[in-house]
């Protein structure tokens, strides 16, 4: 009984912890942060156990490693539905799906070049630096309201594709983003010039969804164009999660095949760590009969470390889903 009763202990930590979050928000802000709240006084209560429940229920199924991949493609397109649903009501005029009542540039490129490009943060740089202080990498594998659309442009079996320059390339990339926003504040570039500007950025990044994630099965987007998949790369290492792979790796390499972010190939299983890229998403799990890939956190146990790892992931993303509007 006490085995059965088990594997609620994380789904319900992730309920309360939700549910707390949630509600802090919903008695401090003056304006209402949660969507039913702004057409039914008091009615964001009930969102927010909606919500708090959804986590649990995504935590629940996401124990299983082996279930990993597929519920993390479905709550990851079911989050970017949302936000660009909310998102499009709000472009027809209903300015209260808007989370400020002021739209914004959905693009990931957004989150750095729009505090470089304005002089100050915005609610979303906000929300992002949040993420990596508590779950490192998760912002590019489950909470990212552009990159599900890459997950769903690569879905299929990995090809052992080697990209040549991926570094330099991601760089390069940054260091222009950095570049060009700085150079339009100094230049006083109006607003709508510099707009245009990230939306042909994205627009860019859409294509190379459609034409090179889709034909190589990786998610070509998020680890080489996306300058904020590289500031994630980077910044990491800041928190203490990491992926390691032990002794009882047999090297079958079945496991390449599950890696969306290039971070799995040959020479990274031979060297017993995922490469720069990885994101921690635990899709690789499933993939390993002998469990030689393990979530690690200090000196924890790996089993509570990859629990502590999803309870921090699914939080967020089930709160961020509370949030989804820009």
């Amino acid at each position: 009984m006490k085995g059965t009763l088990r594997k609620y202990y994380l789904p319900f930590a992730v309920f309360i912890f939700t549910f707390i979050i949630l509600g802090i928000l919903q008695v401090k802000l003056s304006r209402p942060i949660n969507l039913l709240e702004r057409f039914i006084q008091n009615a964001g209560w009930i969102e927010i156990v909606v919500v708090a429940s959804y986590g649990a229920f995504v935590t629940y199924k996401m124990q299983n490693p082996l279930n990993v991949p597929k519920w993390r493609r479905i709550t990851w397109t079911l989050f970017s539905i949302v936000f660009f649903s909310q998102l499009l009501i709000g472009l027809l005029g209903a300015d209260r799906f808007l989370m400020t009542g002021k739209l914004h540039l959905p693009i990931p490129l957004m989150i750095l070049a729009g505090p470089l490009y304005r002089y100050e943060l915005g609610f979303m740089t906000i929300l992002f630096l949040s993420t990596l202080a508590l779950t490192g990498p998760a912002w590019c594998s489950q909470l990212c309201y552009f990159g599900a659309f890459d997950r769903v442009a690569s879905q299929g079996k990995t090809k052992n594709t080697k990209f040549k320059y991926k570094y330099a390339i991601k760089s390069t990339l940054v260091l222009l983003v950095i570049f060009t926003s700085l150079m339009l504040r100094w230049f006083n570039v109006p607003g709508t010039t510099a707009a245009i500007a990230g939306l042909t950025f994205g627009i860019v990044g859409i294509l190379i969804m459609v034409f090179y994630s889709h034909q190589h099965k990786k998610m070509i987007h998020c680890v080489l164009y996306c300058p904020i998949g590289t500031v994630v790369n980077v910044l990491k290492y800041l928190n203490p999660f990491r992926m390691k792979i032990d002794t009882t790796c047999n090297l079958c390499m079945k496991c390449c095949s599950f890696c969306k972010y290039d971070a799995l190939n040959p020479e990274h299983v031979r060297n017993k760590k995922p490469g720069f890229t990885c994101t921690l998403c635990g899709d690789c799990l499933a993939a390993c009969r002998d469990q030689s890939i393990k979530y690690h956190y200090f000196n924890m146990n790996p089993e509570a470390a990859r629990k502590l790892y999803l309870f921090f992931t699914i939080s967020m993303h089930a709160i961020f889903m509370a949030l989804a509007r820009m």
